[in-house]
């Protein structure tokens, strides 16, 4: 019994990683994939006219630092001269932005 009670734990931690994980995909897939493309390359033609960046660079990924990405999703972007290029979220929650911000993770090639 002793051994079972980590393992349960264990499973239940990995059931919540990958709901998170899952609702990431369906919200990046809904309010995302318009600009920054289904395979996150930025690809769109309103990915093209804002400047959407290649997530699946591994330099933009490792230049895009999580805490960065997550305020950008929240709060909108600006270019340096104030032009609105990504508007803030709407009614998702800082557990959901999360799960996007990891599920874009997901686009980086090694």
């Amino acid at each position: 019994m002793k051994r079972l009670i980590p393992l349960i734990a264990a499973i239940i931690a990995t059931a919540a990683l990958t709901a998170t994980a899952a609702d990431g995909k369906a919200i990046y897939t809904k309010e995302c994939a318009k600009c920054h493309g289904a395979d996150g390359k930025g690809e769109t033609k309103m990915g093209k006219k804002m400047g959407a960046k290649d997530y699946t660079d591994p330099k933009v990924q490792d230049a895009l630092k999580d805490e960065a990405a997550i305020k950008a999703t929240k709060d909108g972007f600006k270019d340096k001269d104030g032009k609105v290029l990504m508007k803030p979220s709407e009614g998702l929650s800082d557990e959901d932005i999360k799960a996007v911000v990891a599920y874009m993770r997901t686009f980086k090639k090694k």
